[in-house]
């Protein structure tokens, strides 16, 4: 099958299964993700919700189904191209964050756009400013606090402005009012720049704020 598909939408799931040492964690997963769409995705810790994230990320291989990003059959892809598509195209929020300890906090940020050649230290400093992180670009990940960390991660999955964004529980280390302004800068993403979130969350007032919220079962996706 060819890696490049017709698909006007930012992200398109069909059918996908994934399964660990037999046991089944979801199967027969459907969703189709438009440009400026900001969808909440619930679930029960377990049924798999970071396991669809690294499936739709080309970071975990599917059992069975399709992920299309951007028009790309995400599956058929070696991993250059893969890691090519993340790079151009997927912002990812961590639950771990997975700063690189060595690089300091502007570096960090920093570091999708120079992947991508295109260093710009004014969108850099933007967006640490956005996330209420200004003057804090020369410390170390070391150096910060659990939700300054998440800011971090959070600056970083949209310096590149990229067309996918996949957050894993984004808020989750926030006190209630910076959770709120961090979700207005995702929400600013989407409708100004025409990005498609996918936000996994427990939290209702996260939800609240997408245009859609869905939750995961063992057998697929419903309407929460």
């Amino acid at each position: 099958m060819s890696a490049a598909v017709e698909v006007s939408a930012a992200l398109e799931i069909t059918g996908l299964t994934r399964s660990y040492d037999a046991s089944t964690v979801f199967s027969g997963v459907d969703l189709r993700l438009e440009r400026g769409e900001f969808v909440a995705l619930l679930g029960e810790s377990g049924v798999g919700k970071s396991t669809l994230l690294n499936c739709i990320a080309g970071l975990d291989d599917p059992d069975g189904g399709q992920v299309v990003l951007a028009g790309a059959l995400v599956r058929s892809l070696p991993e250059p191209a893969r890691a090519r598509l993340r790079r151009e195209k997927l912002g990812f929020v961590f639950q771990a964050f997975h700063l690189l300890p060595h690089l300091n906090v502007a570096e960090n940020v920093a570091l999708p756009l120079l992947l991508l050649g295109r260093p710009d230290d004014a969108r850099v400093a933007a967006l640490l400013a956005a996330v209420g992180l200004a003057g804090l670009g020369h410390r170390s990940p070391a150096q910060l606090s659990g939700g300054q960390l998440q800011r971090v991660a959070l600056a970083r999955a949209l310096v590149h402005q990229p067309l996918l964004i996949l957050a894993d529980e984004p808020t989750g280390n926030l006190d209630p009012s910076t959770a709120e302004r961090m979700l207005d800068l995702l929400v600013a993403q989407v409708r100004q720049e025409g990005a498609a979130c996918l936000l996994v969350t427990h939290s209702a007032a996260a939800a609240a704020r997408a245009d859609r919220v869905l939750r995961l079962t063992a057998t697929g996706i419903v309407a929460a």
